[in-house]
């Protein structure tokens, strides 16, 4: 993993707005509806090759294919893991973060979630019912195709690759224990992650799960932090013998959009962050409810060898941040835990959903990389003069 040597690097977390001709394709596959997949097949090569363009065109230094063919940051398992099938079953109800903070603004909430009207599908959520294998590969090897193919001839620092965390999708129909459960969805998963690492990209790890559980108001504390340290487990068994340096972790707060007052402090989260066998970590900054949290690292020491990457642009909002703000928030950074240990990146992903109706608009993400790059070039002036 490149580190910030001679100048504050840029990246982002992953997913960006997917076009409108790739929406459209997608819409009926997911819908199993007829469409023709050389043609899905074209649009998605076509979308990766453009966005990692915009990405090199706007300043970004570690890029990713934007997750183009991917219907969501999670959903997309449902096609990669052989074991599980669809669950037909009503919803039991929200992830627990998200039904505290409707409970609180119900009235903005059920507007919100119309929003999610504009995804090509629903979610799906999927149950297992057999044995737990990895049957993506061959959709993995074209997504590593694509993107080594988007970026030949490119000036690009490094590649890096998002995959889901291997946590609890659904419901066990099939394995004696969670454990056992747990355990299985993680060497399935394993075999994505080995096969990103092996194709020369860094290895992202999306986990939404960490605080999620950490948050959960419902269960005690103690409760929480087992369920939390399990999770953490799991994971560091599907990357066991992965060289930290080719793995970074994104801690998820989530896409709730919302007043967010139920957030978990970042400096609760962060001893378990730090559990997870990653050589960096990806975290929100910009969110206003978390751009205090800077000053955690005055009395966190980062281990040894690790990265930090703090989100500098907003995931949920419009606005395109200053990069003289950027530059502010990155030497502080960095006059904690030293400038080669701080990549500039961003809160989360800016269409973690296939949809019309992306978090943020996509003409206005390439100004706001372009601000990310301004911000650090800012920065890197200060911090190597």
């Amino acid at each position: 993993m490149k580190r910030s040597t001679e100048r504050i690097l840029t990246t982002h977390v992953g997913s960006l707005a997917r076009p409108v001709e790739l929406l459209d394709l997608l819409k009926e596959r997911e819908n199993g509806r007829p469409y023709d997949p050389a043609q899905l097949a074209e649009e998605i090569r076509k979308a990766v090759a453009d966005r990692v363009a915009r990405q090199v065109e706007s300043g970004i230094d570690i890029v990713t294919d934007g997750e183009m063919s991917k219907t969501s940051f999670i959903d997309y398992v449902k096609d990669r893991l052989a074991g599980f099938v669809i669950d037909e079953a009503p919803a039991r109800g929200m992830a627990p973060t998200w039904q505290l903070e409707y409970d609180m603004f119900p009235e903005y909430y059920d507007g919100y979630l119309k929003k999610y009207s504009h995804t090509v599908a629903p979610l799906k959520r999927i149950k297992c019912t057999g044995p737990i294998s990895y049957a993506g590969m061959e959709a993995l090897q074209t997504d590593i195709a694509n993107l080594k193919a988007a970026v030949q001839g490119k000036d690009v620092t490094e590649i890096f690759m998002p995959a889901t965390t291997p946590g609890a999708y659904g419901t066990n129909e099939y394995y004696k224990d969670r454990q056992e459960y747990l355990n299985a969805i993680a060497d399935a998963m394993r075999e994505e992650y080995l096969a990103i690492v092996d194709a020369g990209f860094i290895l992202q790890i999306d986990d939404p799960g960490l605080i999620d559980t950490l948050g959960d108001a419902h269960k005690p504390i103690e409760e929480r932090h087992r369920e939390a340290n399990e999770a953490i487990d799991t994971l560091n068994h599907a990357l066991r013998g992965i060289p930290t340096e080719k793995i970074r972790h994104h801690t998820c707060y989530g896409l709730n959009h919302g007043p967010r007052l139920t957030d978990i402090d970042l400096r609760d989260a962060v001893p378990f962050m730090l559990r997870i066998n990653a050589g960096a970590y990806s975290f929100e900054v910009a969110n206003p409810r978390h751009q205090h949290e800077w000053k955690i690292w005055q009395d966190i020491k980062l281990p040894e060898g690790k990265i930090i990457i703090p989100g500098l642009l907003g995931h949920a909002n419009n606005y395109v941040e200053h990069p003289e703000l950027i530059a502010e928030y990155i030497v502080r950074y960095a006059n904690l835990v030293g400038r080669e240990n701080v990549i500039a990146g961003a809160d989360c992903g800016f269409s973690s959903r296939a949809s019309y109706a992306p978090e943020v608009h996509p003409t206005v993400v390439w100004p706001k990389f372009k601000a990310l790059a301004e911000g650090a070039a800012i920065a890197s002036k200060e911090l190597w003069k």
